[in-house]
């Protein structure tokens, strides 16, 4: 009899399941930087303090494409002296936005 009970309770307990997510919490700021709509631009049209904050941060990094929005903010597809791609995102005066 205790089997029963426990087997039914089981049973109910699983068919009810919990699922969990994790909070994300920003200040939305952020949101709104990714949802806007970045244009491709030439790589020499970047402004000079972009270019040295990846040359700094990033020695011996390529940037393959450019991209600007309206805000002056730039996204940035770069290949690392390592070879990994990775998309880097900075405004005009070269201060890395973080994604």
């Amino acid at each position: 009899m205790k089997k029963l009970f426990f087997a039914t309770a089981l049973a109910i307990g699983s068919l009810s399941a919990v699922t969990a997510s994790t909070a994300t919490l920003h200040d939305g700021i952020m949101s709104e930087v990714i949802a806007e709509e970045f244009k491709e631009i030439a790589v020499s049209d970047l402004p000079a303090a972009v270019s040295d904050a990846v040359e700094t941060d990033f020695a011996g990094a390529t940037i393959n494409k450019a991209y600007m929005n309206e805000n002056q903010e730039f996204k940035l597809e770069i290949t690392a002296a390592d070879g990994s791609e990775q998309t880097l995102y900075a405004d005009a005066e070269g201060n890395w936005l973080d994604m």
